[in-house]
């Protein structure tokens, strides 16, 4: 009987809305219950029905007001075009790396490593802990957390051979994840306009911080044993560069590792023309059949820029990095880092420190390395059942990525977008080419998510590749 009272008070409420101006306030409740002759629940609930219908709306300790119909209309947002003027670099574009998809698609092209990947014991634990703590409250030194500074130039100086200094703590710089260190790195030691040397092809984070430094790109042919000398020196003179950007350990995209002999005639090239060398070791923790030695190590000269990542490795919520740099080139660092955040959250930082400090840290690294070489193997074996024509450039020896070649004919961006049809997401090479592409390529993840759907992943990714030879 009362949901007959409702229906029919809000049926009378209706006409009189229809007839009212927008804005309009409604009677009390009070009101409504004496003119119906009705209980308080019945009105209230005659009220919920018109509120659903979105003909009326509550304001609390105001009243009830009939609703204003907003008019749909296209949005002109045309003004901004003259506003904004031209970008300073190319068009802002989401890479295909960062993109989040439905946990239904086999998900091959993404940057970071599945969850299962990561120490999800330790993280939690060391969050539980740290917010116990005075870095809930405390504001961090600029240069970042002594005991974690002391942690990132301990590593370091663990691989320094004898007769060269080992960096100090006084080095190191704490920053919020490694893509603040290079916008930071870029715009303190080369800025707007002026050349740097960079591997092709090379990380699409650090074309990214290069376009919005102004700086001006200079790709230089590298292989899977790394940049040669004689290219690199060309380079050097032909342009008047004084950095190289490179990362000599398990490359993104390609996988590559410098060999030995390599690193060290780079490190002469570098000294030769007075140059800086930007060592970016984003996967130093993800080794499988290697175990990566940073040039970092070899230099107290100044030359080598030193940055290193825990992001990827400890989880995506503790973004954490660091760049160790000596001399004046540190302090530049430093100051283009405050003036952009002044700190980085001493939270995030005591939690960092406290993961990599548990003796359950390089339990989990060593895990780790065996499941990367598994997930790798799968998508290898895979991908020759599946794609015979895709030719992997390497079997890496660490990293997260296979750096796959296509024929020439290829249509990459029809393969793209029909794998995604298929429900595979995969990320095109060319976005991590600073100039034209050499090639068609895909980087595919063996670190993601559903190792388990990599065979089937590959079978509709050869489907499509086939679709485009009928």
């Amino acid at each position: 009987m009362s949901d007959d009272s409702s229906s029919r008070i809000a049926a009378d409420l209706r006409d009189w809305i229809a007839a009212a101006p927008p804005g309009a306030q409604l009677p009390s409740t009070r009101a409504l219950v004496t003119r119906y002759a009705a209980g308080p629940v019945t009105v209230q609930k005659a009220l919920r029905i018109l509120t659903t219908q979105g003909l009326i709306e509550s304001r609390p300790g105001v009243g009830t007001f009939v609703r204003a119909v907003r008019a749909a209309r296209p949005h002109d947002y045309g003004w901004q075009t003259a506003a904004l003027g031209t970008p300073p670099h190319r068009a802002a574009r989401l890479f295909t790396a960062l993109r989040t998809v439905p946990n239904d698609r086999i998900a091959l092209h993404s940057g970071y490593p599945d969850r299962e990947l990561l120490p999800e014991r330790l993280v939690r634990a060391a969050f539980a802990r740290a917010a116990r703590g005075d870095a809930t409250v405390n504001r961090p030194p600029s240069a970042g957390l002594p005991d974690l500074q002391s942690w990132f130039a301990t590593e370091l100086a663990a691989v320094t051979p004898a007769g060269v200094t080992p960096p100090a703590p006084s080095d190191v710089v704490v920053f919020p994840g490694s893509q603040s260190g290079l916008n930071t790195i870029f715009q303190a030691l080369i800025g707007a306009g002026r050349p740097l040397l960079v591997e092709s092809p090379t990380y699409w984070g650090a074309i990214m911080a290069a376009e919005r430094a102004g700086v001006r790109m200079v790709p230089v042919p590298s292989s899977s044993q790394g940049p040669h000398p004689d290219e690199l020196a060309r380079a050097f003179e032909q342009t008047g560069a004084r950095a190289f950007y490179a990362q000599p350990h398990f490359a993104n995209p390609t996988g590559a590792q410098w060999e030995s002999r390599r690193s060290t005639e780079v490190l002469e090239v570098v000294r030769r023309f007075g140059a800086f060398l930007i060592e970016d070791d984003w996967a130093h923790d993800f080794g499988i059949d290697a175990v990566p030695v940073p040039l970092a190590g070899r230099d107290d000269s100044g030359h080598v820029v030193y940055l290193r990542s825990l992001t990827k490795s400890v989880s995506p919520a503790v973004r954490i990095a660091a760049v160790v740099a000596r001399g004046p080139a540190r302090d530049r660092i430093l100051a283009d880092a405050q003036a952009e955040a002044m700190y980085v959250s001493g939270l995030l930082q005591t939690v960092a420190l406290d993961i990599v400090t548990q003796p359950g840290w390089r339990t989990h690294l060593r895990g780790l390395g065996r499941q990367l070489a598994t997930r790798r193997d799968l998508l290898l074996t895979a991908l020759r059942e599946h794609v015979p024509a895709a030719q992997p450039e390497l079997v890496p020896r660490g990293g997260l990525h296979l750096w796959v070649r296509f024929p020439e004919r290829t249509d990459l961006a029809r393969l793209v977008a029909d794998c995604d049809a298929a429900g595979v997401v995969v990320a095109p090479g060319d976005e991590w080419f600073p100039a034209e592409p050499t090639g068609a390529y895909l980087r595919l993840n063996y670190s993601g998510p559903n190792p388990g759907a990599f065979p089937e992943g590959a079978r509709l990714l050869g489907r499509a590749l086939a679709d485009q030879s009928r």
